[in-house]
């Protein structure tokens, strides 16, 4: 792929028009996939070498698994290395496609569906889309990032109502796995899977991801008390329980909006989802969020660049989704 130097917009454009072709064809996506990886510089995985040359076979043509040496260190690689890619079988232009649907669909796409259009087991379906969304998940430890105005709700997610069990109760006191949401009013959303909705868990969430300059928004829940003090824009409640909803600029209508869409993708394309595996699945609706003022091609280069450096193996991810 030649990138035009000096023109930004029309290089993401030849980018993003490339994309078809790597998800039809194992050669375009493997050169499209070290593209983002490596641009002009092709690295070693293995010592960060930049003396590196594509091996090719007796005809002169690439070599068929795609294989590059370093010359620094003598060993070979590809651009799966390193990568949440590594050590899987399936066809490079499978993993383009993947993260095409998932970057283009609001609401995110079924393992069943990318089973039938790859032609691949249910399993490696399955597997191939949390890979794809650990892709979505930042790495490393977040820092406090979140700023200007920032609501903060919670939501439960769970199965149908089942009497008896404590699952049927709506809000606080259900046995559903509890959701903490920090959004910032026109900017970025974090969402994180929460043990309980206790005031320790919550503050320290807020503390962790909010800078301190930010004015923090919530409901009447006591587990906020004594949040702004620790905000120089201080703490605005907004009281649901007596059908308040908003006063003036004070709401929390935007975190609202993203449970509501995050629960529909559940619901309505995932059906099922497990608790072990609902972190993911977060990750994947706080990516397109975050991501949302992109297009659909923009968004999934974005996606495949958070590919490297990460590694998830079959035996970390239980099967259970």
């Amino acid at each position: 792929m030649n990138m035009k130097v000096g023109h930004p917009e029309l290089a993401q454009s030849e980018i993003v028009e490339s994309l078809p072709l790597a998800c039809a064809d194992e050669l375009a996506a493997v050169e499209f996939i070290e593209e983002q990886r490596w641009g002009d510089s092709p690295r070693c995985p293995h010592c960060d070498g930049k003396d590196v040359y594509k091996m090719t076979d007796r005809d002169g043509a690439r070599n068929k698994r795609y294989l590059w040496r370093c010359h620094a260190c003598a060993e070979q690689y590809t651009v799966r290395i390193g990568t949440v890619y590594e050590d899987s079988r399936l066809p490079l232009k499978h993993w383009c496609y993947a993260f095409w649907r998932v970057c283009s669909s609001k609401k995110g796409v079924s393992a069943l569906e990318i089973k039938r259009h790859c032609q691949i087991g249910y399993k490696s379906a399955l597997f191939l889309l949390h890979r794809v969304r650990f892709a979505m998940t930042p790495k490393g430890c977040r820092k406090p990032n979140l700023g200007g105005t920032v609501e903060c709700d919670e939501t439960y997610v769970g199965g149908k109502p089942r009497p008896g069990t404590g699952i049927h109760k709506r809000g606080r006191g259900t046995k559903k796995t509890p959701v903490f949401a920090m959004v910032e009013r026109d900017g970025n959303i974090h969402r994180k899977v929460v043990t309980n909705v206790s005031g320790k868990t919550l503050k320290g969430a807020i503390l962790e991801c909010v800078r301190k300059d930010s004015r923090i928004m919530t409901d009447e829940f006591k587990a906020y008390l004594g949040v702004g003090k620790n905000f120089s824009g201080g703490h605005s409640v907004i009281n649901r329980g007596v059908k308040q909803y908003a006063i003036g600029d004070v709401h929390t209508n935007t975190a609202e909006s993203s449970f509501a869409l995050l629960k529909r993708g559940l619901t309505g394309i995932y059906h099922a989802v497990s608790k072990e595996h609902l972190h993911r699945y977060v990750s994947e609706f706080d990516f397109r969020w975050n991501t949302q003022n992109l297009n659909d091609g923009e968004r999934t280069v974005e996606a495949i660049k958070g590919a490297s450096g990460k590694r998830l193996r079959y035996s970390e991810s239980k099967m259970t989704a």
